[in-house]
């Protein structure tokens, strides 16, 4: 790896131009009417019926929504990223923010920025990265994105992809360093203020289904209340302009949550140049993100924390703190004097200790774990004997026999009396060859249920084609190395999991691979099932 580069400080405008923030979201089909935001109403942050906490963000924001959704995850359910890189890649250092974070005349060392998200759970400085998997990520880049290049959001999804979390990546659209929006004045390649621009496709309807599971079409944004609130209030010793936050924050409350129901939330993180107090810009970025239409009609509260502009050379385009700017060492974990003001209001608003907590993440039984193989058409089935060398085996081996691993969790262990809202697996790369989800195109690796067991609990030749209680109740994608989260249970297999006892999952290829082709998966560490509820 190149050695880091020394850097002179920028003068204000170049440091402008590079440290601008935006984020991508996409326009829908047939444009919107640009219905106004409701005007600001004073008022104070309230606890709602908060079911789950997201964060959102771009450029410098989505750096923030990055820090949020790491050292709280606890909290923080999932995240939506656009036009930034992986979490503290600038390691507290202006000239790596400037030539790994947004150019990419510095190697960003993704492997040492993992090593040290782990390193600082194992010290308690950020929540366990355990909570990370399973959870929704959208990240995305445009390809006129010139501020925050295309290999630096490329480094986000895999970093995320490092601790299992399930990223959606949109790369598809032209789009410059801006948040993309139906209600954007600008073009979409441009770079300019607003930052707004307007590209075709609906990516807060992409990225909020991601986050939520299922979107209903947005409104008409205006049925809500927008609170302007103190944010001194919330503030390290109360005082926001000494973190380089903005007197006066927002939040976007619907009626339905304002009345008593259960609702979701996302923090929302503007870019530079786009906070309230930035030279006049106001409430554009409040107005034009395109949040509170879906918040009406899909139970969201919208928090707009707003940073603002340093008097000095620090911070003059008022950014996100993603650098490690006013001396704070701690701007990435626990303890970050932006993350805890953000953290406080979550707080108020009733987000923190949320079902993003309620989850158990069961290992599987070792002594009944194990994998099968027969011929293509199941005859001549037996038990494969190389578990302990290689691990579990899927597809077609170099016997010509086809592979199916069985693998077992006691989900009595999961609370009696909740509900269970999803559950997903996680499976471990050892070793392989070929590709089986290429042959035949299209193969998918899907993961049958069985309520109990597919036989004996322990794995048994019979077991390669036992009928199961739901077939193909999760699928997992092609992956080369490391750790894969599986789609989340269907909704008849969570009903299928047995609250009072065993159930079995049996991992194959849909189709018999035509040739060789395999992975062997989880030799030194068991499958996990995750299962969250409230």
């Amino acid at each position: 790896m190149r050695s880091p580069r020394p850097t002179r400080p920028r003068g204000p405008r170049r440091l402008a131009a590079l440290l601008l923030c935006a984020a991508a979201s996409l326009f829908p089909a047939a444009p919107p009417a640009g219905a106004a935001a409701p005007p600001p109403v004073s008022g104070v942050l309230r606890a709602y019926d908060i079911g789950s906490v997201f964060s959102a963000g771009v450029s410098s924001g989505g750096y923030m929504a990055t820090q949020l959704h790491v050292a709280y995850s606890g909290t923080f359910e999932g995240s939506a990223v656009f036009a930034s890189g992986p979490y503290d890649c600038a390691r507290g250092l202006l000239a790596t923010a400037l030539n790994a974070c947004m150019d990419t005349t510095q190697s960003l060392q993704l492997p040492a920025l993992e090593q040290a998200t782990r390193e600082r759970a194992a010290q308690g400085q950020v929540d366990p990265v355990e909570n990370l998997a399973g959870d929704p990520v959208y990240v995305f880049s445009g390809s006129n994105d010139t501020t925050v290049r295309r290999p630096v959001a490329d480094a986000l999804a895999d970093y995320y992809g490092r601790f299992g979390a399930r990223v959606l990546y949109d790369r598809s659209t032209a789009a410059g360093h801006a948040w993309i929006t139906p209600l954007g004045p600008n073009a979409c390649t441009e770079t300019r203020s607003p930052f707004l621009n307007a590209c075709g496709t609906d990516a807060e309807g992409a990225l909020l289904g991601h986050l939520l599971g299922a979107v209903a079409p947005p409104g008409s944004g205006t049925g809500g209340e927008l609170v302007r609130f103190d944010q001194n209030a919330y503030a390290p010793g109360g005082s926001a302009a000494a973190v380089s936050m903005g007197a006066e924050g927002f939040a976007y409350v619907p009626a339905s949550c304002e009345q008593g129901a259960r609702c979701r939330l996302l923090v929302a993180l503007h870019g530079c140049k786009q906070g309230y107090a930035y030279q006049g810009f106001g409430t554009r970025f409040v107005e034009g993100a395109y949040l509170n239409e879906y918040a009406d009609t899909n139970g969201l509260i919208v928090l707009y924390p707003q940073a603002a502009p340093t008097a000095t050379l620090e911070n003059p385009n008022g950014c996100w703190n993603w650098w490690g700017y006013q001396g704070d060492t701690a701007y990435a974990r626990h303890g970050g004097r932006q993350i805890e003001a953000v953290m406080g209001m979550v707080r108020a608003l009733g987000g923190a200790g949320t079902p993003s907590a309620d989850r158990v993440v069961l290992s599987s039984t070792d002594a009944e774990d194990g994998y099968v193989k027969a011929a293509a058409d199941g005859s001549g089935a037996s038990v494969g004997t190389l578990e302990e060398l290689y691990g579990l085996a899927l597809g077609r081996g170099t016997d010509g026999k086809v592979n199916r691993s069985v693998v077992s969790f006691d989900t009595s262990r999961v609370p009696a009396g909740k509900r269970i809202t999803r559950a997903w697996l996680t499976v471990t790369r050892s070793s392989g060859s070929g590709d089986p989800w290429a042959s035949p195109a299209g193969n998918r690796l899907q993961a049958d249920l069985r309520t109990g067991c597919f036989g004996g609990c322990a794995v048994e030749a019979g077991d390669w084609s036992a009928a199961a209680t739901v077939p193909d109740a999760a699928r997992i994608g092609a992956f080369t190395s490391g750790g894969a989260v599986s789609t989340d249970l269907s909704a008849e297999a969570l009903a299928a999991l047995n609250r009072g006892g065993v159930t079995q999952f049996r991992l194959g290829f849909a189709a018999a691979p035509a040739g060789t082709a395999y992975l062997f998966v989880n030799r030194d560490a068991p499958v996990t099932l995750t299962v969250a509820y409230e």
